[in-house]
């Protein structure tokens, strides 16, 4: 499911021969640019990523979506480089980027052929503090996020009832707000508004720049000062905690919107990584979730699908590496003659049965060797070599986590996946959205009966 993120799936593996003869190489400039490298010599290629600690979580209410707003404009042109030439220049050059903003990061990445490395760097040094933000090019960028948020919220049911769920579901963390702004804020959003922004968080010393490929280490630190090192930084003040509220009892809701399918989505309170006060329970909730749903022989799968054949879909997920406690997910689709609420009791069956049986040996050996197996499948690219250093230092637990993931998932036991079970997964702690497809006609319908006052 969506929650599912790369991140379970890690790209270091200190057990092979090939990770421990590529280590990270580290270096600080004077103005807190924190910069990692790692050598890769397969392709004479380059990954290169910035990634600066502002994302949705970052945000007061009012100007939710600003940073994803700012990634856009990011593209809108410096003095030096104006509206276009950025993307123009890294294609003259053979290469790719893009940009991406999450809850607790936006970071900005370019692939290209090893010699090219100097052309990313001056550009995107160019733009952590020359960026040209005018009414203009904000006007036009506003009609693209309005886009955007149509086609993968306002038209998708099932993203739609999930924005709806986090709202509900979180009281005082931020992750209640969609990442790319609720739609009144995105309406009122002004220039000085982004340009204040960009001021605050687009600096050396929040940033961190990650270079994977062919690459020599002392060069790619010896380029990066000749381009970042002079950068101004910015004066960083501590955020506030914004800690969720404890929960003390279930939340629900129904949603009736256009759809062709029903669909429930199940969700408990649970720390991340960086919140739980014992590090590996982070790890057994993350072995917890392989084994609802970690291929076809998972249980929600197997038993659900396959085998009651009472859901057409199932999932479950957890984000471990998120900055802030987070949800352990369940989802399905009812068959067409069970109803959610059937549906409902079956994922809660699932649930007791990890509460009052371990999990045998040869099942939790089967979910570490699947985690195992698409750890070394995902080495082999790169880009998530990258994102893996990048999202493991921006969220501030240290990019040394990343190499210590494969190890830590293989020290769970049947017992603490048990004990992660009864703590986390209970009813105090539950949130449970229904959505009820409707058709347009019935829509309109009630809303003619209803007309808004």
């Amino acid at each position: 499911m969506k929650y599912k993120l790369l991140v379970l799936l890690q790209l270091c593996l200190p057990l092979t021969a090939y990770s421990a003869e590529v280590k990270v190489q580290e270096r600080i400039l004077n103005n807190g640019l924190k910069i990692l490298v790692k050598e890769d010599h397969r392709s004479p290629v380059v990954v290169s990523q910035i990634w600066y600690k502002v994302g949705s979580s970052y945000e007061p209410g009012g100007i939710t979506g600003a940073s994803h707003m700012l990634e856009h404009m990011m593209f809108k042109g410096t003095e030096k480089h104006p509206a276009g030439e950025f993307s123009r220049i890294i294609a003259e050059n053979g290469g790719d980027e893009n940009a991406f903003t999450g809850r607790d990061y936006t970071a900005y990445f370019q692939t290209m052929e090893k010699s090219r490395l100097p052309v990313s760097f001056e550009l995107e040094a160019d733009r952590m503090r020359n960026l040209r933000l005018s009414p203009e090019e904000l006007k036009k960028e506003l009609e693209v996020v309005y886009e955007e948020r149509r086609m993968r919220t306002e038209d998708k049911p099932r993203a739609k009832v999930e924005e709806y769920f986090m709202a509900m579901a979180f009281t005082s963390s931020p992750y209640k707000h969609p990442v790319i702004g609720w739609p009144s804020d995105i309406e009122n959003y002004t220039v000085p508004d982004l340009q204040a922004w960009y001021d605050r968080w687009y600096a050396p010393n929040n940033a961190t720049l990650v270079v994977i490929g062919d690459v020599q280490p002392e060069e790619v630190f010896g380029l990066a000062q000749k381009f970042f090192g002079e950068i101004k930084t910015s004066e960083l003040k501590p955020l506030k905690p914004q800690t969720e509220m404890p929960q003390v009892g279930e939340r629900r809701m129904t949603l009736k919107v256009p759809a062709k399918l029903p669909y429930i989505l199940l969700g408990y309170k649970v720390p991340s990584l960086k919140t739980a006060e014992q590090p590996e329970e982070a790890y057994a909730l993350e072995v917890l979730a392989g084994v609802l749903d970690g291929g076809n022989s998972a249980r929600l799968s197997s038993q659900l699908v396959r085998g009651k054949q009472i859901a057409s879909s199932a999932g479950a997920g957890y984000d471990l590496s998120s900055r802030m406690s987070e949800l352990f997910l369940l989802d399905a689709t009812p068959v067409k003659d069970k109803t959610l609420t059937d549906m409902e009791k079956a994922l809660k069956a699932e649930v007791t049965k990890l509460q009052n049986e371990l999990i045998s040996t040869e099942e939790l050996q089967r979910i570490k060797a699947q985690v195992l197996a698409q750890a070394v499948y995902q080495h082999d690219s790169m880009f998530y070599q990258g994102m893996q250093l990048g999202m493991y230092e921006t969220i501030g637990l240290g990019w040394q986590k990343a190499d210590q993931y494969v190890e830590n998932i293989n020290k769970v036991t049947p017992e603490q996946v048990q004990a992660v079970a009864k703590k986390y997964l209970v009813e105090e702690h539950l949130n449970v959205a229904y959505m009820e497809p409707q058709t347009m006609a019935t829509l309109a319908n009630n809303a003619h009966k209803h007309p808004a006052k």
